[in-house]
């Protein structure tokens, strides 16, 4: 039976009762600006996710575009021109949710440059998304943590339990949040659409209580289906309940 189990995976989770993700009020990391990254490519698209975070009871999305030197040359301007865009088609869609931008920088070689210039989209109390490279630690992120923190900007993170560098490294997590990291954690993740490795992480951080604020990733609708799946996981229930997460504050 253990051969099995180790073959097959665990026994199906158990699910239950929808959760009221409307406590958490804001949505922190998504891709909605359309036509700039992988994420939502029309307007009518952006349309349709914010009409379904609105119907999941959430107040404020905050967008969060790609900036990568090598695929997404995103700049200050043209983010926030596609969010003026897109608040004016809510307005003419007759939709009461609220979007802001910010943006999710890679950990790359223009990041440094970028932080060097201060002209770094943030969004509440000085907060930066990064993210890293998924197949290997870089380098430089103690140094580029320490510089953001230096200039007073707040890092966060993205998608913390998805670095499989640390799966088994988990002193290196917890020297991070030691450091000042704040982690956010994806909600599919814990649906195991990221894989079981994914999911298992993100549910030790919860237990362990490192993560400070939950995002959507949000890019189409099949993570929005995903999203509304993950209702019923008891993980979601229990971080979402979490009074010190910072989308409650936001």
């Amino acid at each position: 039976m253990g051969i099995l189990n180790k073959i097959f995976g665990k026994k199906k989770e158990r699910l239950i009762e929808p959760a009221d993700i409307s406590i958490l009020n804001v949505d922190v990391h998504s891709h909605l600006i359309p036509g700039i990254d992988d994420g939502s490519q029309t307007m009518e698209e952006t349309i349709e996710l914010l009409t379904n975070f609105q119907e999941l009871g959430y107040k404020k999305v905050i967008t969060t575009p790609h900036i990568m030197s090598d695929y997404y040359k995103n700049t200050p301007e043209i983010i926030l021109g596609g969010l003026e865009e897109v608040r004016i088609a809510l307005k003419e869609a007759g939709l009461t949710i609220t979007i802001d931008a910010a943006a999710e920088y890679n950990l790359d070689a223009d990041f440094e440059k970028i932080i060097d210039t201060d002209n770094l989209l943030t969004f509440g109390d000085q907060y930066v998304l990064f993210e890293l490279p998924f197949f290997q630690e870089p380098p430089m992120l103690n140094e580029i943590v320490w510089k953001l923190q230096t200039k007073g900007f707040r890092p966060v993170l993205a998608h913390v339990e998805r670095y499989s560098f640390w799966f088994n490294d988990w002193d290196r997590v917890i020297e991070l949040k030691d450091r000042g990291v704040l982690f956010q954690v994806n909600i599919n993740s814990l649906t195991g659409h990221y894989g079981p490795e994914v999911k298992t992480m993100a549910e030790r951080l919860i237990d362990e209580n490192l993560i400070s604020l939950v995002g959507s990733d949000c890019h189409n609708m099949n993570h929005m289906e995903l999203t509304k799946k993950a209702l019923t996981f008891p993980y979601l229930h229990q971080i979402i309940k979490n009074e010190n997460l910072i989308n409650k504050k936001l």
